[in-house]
C-alpha cells in the first residue's frame, strides 16, 4: 500500500477544499492510502509523516507566500525532521495552493513549497499539464486553466465561501495533481523494491 498524505492550512476554507481534491486523486489510484492532514494538528502525525511515500504541500497563497500558518509547520520541521537527519529524504514531494487573485503571485508560494520539499531532499513533482486557458479555443472550464507548471493553483473569489470557490476545474487540476503524485510514488516504492 502506497500512502500519500497531504499536509495542508486553509484560513476560510477553499484551500481545505482543493486539499480534500488532491486527497481524493491520490486515492483514486489502485493500491493508495490518503491522508488529509491539517497543520493545525500536525503535531498528532509527525511520526505518521515519517512513514509515507509521498507528501503533498499546501497552503494559500497570503501576501505573496505561503501562509503564516503554513510557515509556522515549516519551521516547525527544522526540529522535528531535519534533525533527525533525512527522514523525508527521497519521499516524492509536490503543492498547491489557492489565491483569491487570479495571480496572487501564487508562483511564489509553489517556488516556496518546492525550495522546502529540496531542503528535505525530496524529489519534486510537477503538475504534468499543458496550459489550460490560453487561447480563443479554450474555456476557464478547461484543467490547469491558469497554467501553472510546478504545482496546482487554484483561484476562489474573495467574496464567496468555500461552497462556491474554487471552481470545479481548480478542484479537477487539485484532482490530477493528487493522482500523479500517487502514482509517481507506487513507481518509485516498485523501483526501490526491484533493486533491493
Amino acid at each position: 500500500m502506497t500512502r500519500v498524505a497531504v499536509v495542508y492550512h486553509s484560513g476560510y476554507g477553499h484551500t481545505a477544499k482543493q486539499a480534500e481534491a488532491v486527497a481524493k486523486g491520490a486515492g483514486s489510484v489502485v493500491g493508495t492510502e490518503a491522508l488529509l492532514i491539517s497543520v493545525d494538528d500536525i503535531d498528532q502525525y509527525w511520526e505518521t509523516l515519517e512513514g509515507v511515500d509521498a507528501i503533498i504541500f499546501g497552503s494559500p497563497t497570503y501576501m505573496g507566500s505561503a501562509s503564516a500558518q503554513f510557515k509556522g509547520f515549516m519551521d516547525a520541521t527544522s526540529r522535528t525532521v531535519f534533525a533527525k537527519g533525512g527522514v523525508w529524504g527521497n519521499k516524492i514531494a509536490a503543492g498547491f495552493t489557492n489565491a483569491a487573485s487570479r495571480s496572487g503571485d501564487k508562483l511564489a508560494t509553489l517556488q516556496q513549497l518546492s525550495i522546502f520539499a529540496a531542503q528535505h531532499g525530496m524529489h519534486w513533482i510537477n503538475l504534468g499539464l499543458p496550459p489550460g486557458h490560453n487561447s480563443t479555443k479554450t474555456t476557464e472550464d478547461m484543467l490547469n486553466r491558469h497554467s501553472f507548471w510546478l504545482g496546482a493553483a487554484a483561484q476562489s473569489d474573495a467574496d464567496v465561501s468555500a461552497e462556491f470557490g474554487p471552481p470545479k476545474a481548480d478542484l479537477l487540476t487539485a484532482e490530477h495533481l493528487g493522482a500523479r503524485v500517487a502514482k509517481v510514488a507506487r513507481q518509485m516504492a516498485a523501483g526501490r523494491h526491484a533493486v533491493e
